[in-house]
This record gives structure tokens, sequence and C-alpha cells, in this order.
């Protein structure tokens, strides 16, 4: 082949690989070379770096703005003004609270009775009782009540020393450790000095000038130790004495320190009626007094009757309920049947007042012949020996022990929470011979409604009052009976079904 034609063949490849540079969709003039893609030039981002000084100056006094901002700032103002108007009116309008009472520490909670240090735990006297102090704090217990514990004999009252203890019982420094270690934790300590444990208190009328003098020495030597407050018996006889006035000012004579922890005078009373017992308060000017106006003799009705009558003419600060009364019986003991104990203790921790107990009253412990029943304490799940033999008795009885004093605690604690069970209102609704229903009520605090039933006979009873707006229903708070009253459950208050022997707390908002 000549050189000619090698040119000619090189030219022709050329021009085919010239062809493959075409556009695909065809040729014309601008079209781009086959395989070459037109990139199209990113846009510059625009960025707003707003007005400035100079520009916002020039704007903002422009009359659209400046009328703009007037408007804005008048209505500012006039929300502003309206939300302070509204705030005083609903300050204005809302009912104002009631102002709380004036709250002692015998207020607080239950008083606890020990007259026998050594049957309360095991014989060991006043360490026993700081032995078990954890035990009392959990049941909410306020104030201890001990003795008396000074040294006597009964009906001898040249064997008076109301300012010895009784060695058996312990020491002075035992006391101090007791006093310390029960105000940590926010109990008080009460002694019952009582001059005589036989059946005259002040021995004879003949003795009761010297004795009060020998009292008033006591107090003066007992409260210097740390004591609380004392107790005692035979108040109606005591406080008709000329004598009495100086024993009084001993116990109370730091009323007037401020910021002082009050001391208690409590006295005790049995066998007057609620109009001799009120007489007996406004009198003797005890802080508290305790009466057996509550007793098994009493009906429902005259039951009613004494609380409705204490109530009305004594501050609820001053009035104390227990049923055991000075002779320190336990209330397993003093009420119609044993199996009450839980509809009692609802009862004594729902009225207004200080509830009063004994020890073992919150296990249901039963006198058995004596005041002084040995404290069981067992209430702590123990572990059986490996292949002993459960006695089912000893095991019911245990098991009543722990649901009275889970009752017990659960019912302490309430009344220290709510207002209405602590100061509320006292209102009858509802009394028999067998039966009584009240209403406590404190201003816009929930209300709160007892009703017991300690007879042999279920009961239908119909609450309601005629000044007050009582609802058709009523939640159970608690209850004996949860079979047929079960907590939280509705029942209605124009026929509240109530078994025999069972007792129910029921509860309402305020409206």
């Amino acid at each position: 082949m000549s050189k000619d034609t090698e040119v000619d063949m090189k030219d022709v490849e050329l021009n085919e690989l010239d062809q493959e540079k075409l556009p695909m969709t065809g040729d014309g003039p601008g079209a781009e070379k086959n395989g070459n893609l037109k990139q199209k030039e990113p846009e510059e981002d625009v960025k707003f770096t707003g007005l400035s000084k100079e520009e916002l100056m020039k704007v903002a006094g422009t009359p659209g703005w400046v009328r703009t901002r007037w408007v804005l700032l008048v209505l500012f103002w006039l929300g502003w003004v309206g939300m302070l108007a509204g705030a005083i009116v609903i300050i204005v309008q809302a009912p104002r609270c009631k102002p709380i009472p004036e709250m002692n520490w015998w207020n607080q909670g239950p008083l606890y009775q020990i007259a026998d240090l050594d049957a309360f735990n095991h014989d060991k006297g006043i360490k026993g009782v700081v032995e078990v102090l954890d035990s009392l704090n959990q049941l909410k217990v306020k104030g201890l009540v001990l003795g008396p514990l000074h040294t006597v004999q009964q009906d001898k009252a040249d064997t008076l020393d109301l300012v010895s203890m009784d060695p058996r019982v312990g020491t002075d420094q035992d006391l101090l450790v007791l006093l310390d270690k029960a105000h940590k934790k926010g109990i008080s300590v009460v002694l019952n000095l009582t001059p005589n444990p036989g059946a005259d208190p002040w021995f004879s009328p003949d003795h009761l000038p010297k004795v009060l003098d020998k009292l008033r020495d006591a107090a003066e030597h007992w409260l210097g130790m740390g004591v609380d407050g004392v107790q005692v018996c035979g108040l109606a006889a005591a406080s008709a004495s000329s004598d009495w006035s100086k024993f009084q000012g001993v116990v109370q004579g730091n009323r007037t320190e401020v910021d002082v922890k009050k001391r208690a005078l409590i006295g005790v009373v049995d066998g007057q009626d609620y109009s001799a017992v009120s007489q007996l308060l406004n009198s003797s000017g005890v802080d508290l007094i305790l009466s057996d106006v509550l007793n098994k003799a009493n009906s429902g009705i005259e039951r009613a009757k004494s609380i409705h009558g204490l109530v009305s003419t004594q501050k609820q600060s001053s009035l104390a309920w227990g049923l055991g009364g000075s002779l320190g019986n336990h209330l397993a003991s003093v009420m119609e049947k044993p199996d009450l104990v839980r509809l009692y203790q609802l009862m004594l921790f729902t009225l207004p007042g200080t509830p009063v107990f004994n020890y073992g009253d919150e296990l249901g412990l039963v006198d058995q012949g004596s005041t002084s029943p040995k404290m069981p304490w067992d209430t702590e799940e123990e572990v059986a020996a490996e292949g002993a033999v459960k006695n089912e008795t000893a095991e019911a009885q245990k098991t009543h022990r722990l649901t009275c004093r889970s009752w017990f605690k659960t019912l302490s604690d309430l009344r220290g929470k709510e207002r209405s069970l602590l100061h509320g209102d006292y209102f009858h609704l509802h009394s028999s011979s067998a039966s009584l229903a009240f209403l406590r009520l404190w201003d816009q605090s929930e209300r709160y409604l007892t009703a017991v039933n300690w007879g042999s006979a279920t009961l239908t009873m119909a609450l309601n009052h005629t000044e007050l707006s009582i609802p058709e229903q009523a939640k159970v708070k608690l209850s004996t009976d949860p079979e047929n009253l079960a907590a939280d459950s509705s029942v209605s208050l124009d026929k509240l079904l109530l078994g025999p022997g069972q007792a129910v707390l029921l509860t309402f908002p305020f409206a």
C-alpha cells in the first residue's frame, strides 16, 4: 500500500472518532460533543445581614410603627392591671382559712399509761421501757404516764415518800436515761404521783393537807429532773383543798417563760357525770382531765350526751378519753366483749380530745384477774424450731394481737395527719343504746365520719344533720368488716348497714 493511501485511512479514522463525539439526539449548532455534560454554575448564596442602625432608626420613626408601639404598650399595661385585679378578686372572694388552735404536746397523739413497769417488760422496770421506745414510737405515742414509782405501802400514810423511787423499778439515773432517749424521739414523760394506791388516793380527808405539801415538794423534785408533767387521781377531793393551788403553781409555773415546753397537769376523775366533770375541769385548772364517762355502764345515748356536753362547754385540748379510768383496767376487760377492741380503738382515736390507753391496749391485752397482766412482746415474726408442733390456740392469739396492733398504728398515724381528726369540730349524727355515729370536720379539710355498733344486732343508720350539708354517699377509709365494707368502696349515708360488733370510718371531701 502506498504512503498516500495510509494517510487517507488515518483521516477516515479521525473523522469517525469526531462523529462519536456528536450528541446522541442529533446535531445542530451549539450542540455538545457526545460524552461531555454541561455543568451549571451554582448561584451564589444571598445572605440577609439585616438593617443597619441608621435604617432601623429611619423605619422606627415612621407613623405606622409609632402607633403600633403605643398600641402594644397600652395592651401590656391593660393585661398586667387586669391580672392584678383578678388576683385581688380571687383573694378577697376565696374563703378564709380558719386559724389553727393552740396545740400542746399532749394533744398531738395518744397517751400511754404504764402503771406496772415490771409487768410491762419482763420485770426490767424503767430499763424495760427504754428498750421498747422504738416500738412505742412506731405507734405515734406522744406521752408516757409512768407509775406510781414512789415508795409507799397501800393505805399507810406514814410510809409515803414521794421523792424516793421504788428500788424495784429503777434509780434516778435510769429515769434520766429514759427522759433523754424519749425526748429525742419526741415522746414526753409524765409521772403518776397519786399518793396512795389504795381505795382513797389521799389516804383520808385528814391526811389531805399534809399529803398535798409532800406532793408539791415532789413535783419540784421530779420536774427539776426533766419530767414533762404530773398526773393525780382523786381530783375532786384534792382540788377542793386550799393547798391545791400551791401544787398547781409548781407544775404550771413555767407558762410565762417564752419558747419553753409546757408541763402538763393531768387529773383523773371516776364516778362523775359529764356536768360534774366539766365543772371540775373549770375549778381545778388542770390541763387535761380523764374521766370514765364512756364506761360500759353508759348506753350509746348517754355516751353521746356526755361527749356533746363536754365538747360544747370545754376546749378539746382539755379533754381526754379512755375506758380504764384510774383503776388501770385494760380496754379489752372493761368493754362488753373482748372482740370489740378495734371498735373502741377507732372510737377513742376519732373523738375530739386526747385518747388515753393502758399498756397492752394496742394488742387487746386482757386483765385475767389482775390489772397488771404480763405484756407479750411477740409482735415480730418468729422462726419456729425445726420439727416443732405449732400450738393453734397460741398462733390464733398472736395473730389477734398483731391485727390489733396494726389497726392501732394505722389509726394513730391517721389522727396525727388529718386536721379534722386532730382538732376538728364534733357533730352528733346518731345514737342508740348500742351505737354511736358522729362527724369530725375542720374548715376546708377532708371530713371524717365514725359509726360504731357494739350491740349484737345489725343496725341501719340514717346519717344526716340539720345544720350541715352531708352528701348522699361517702367512701370507706377503715372498717372492721372488710367483707361488707371494703376500703375505698362507696356507701349510702341514708341507709348505712353496720353489722353487730362492727365499726367504720368514712370520709368525704370538703365541698
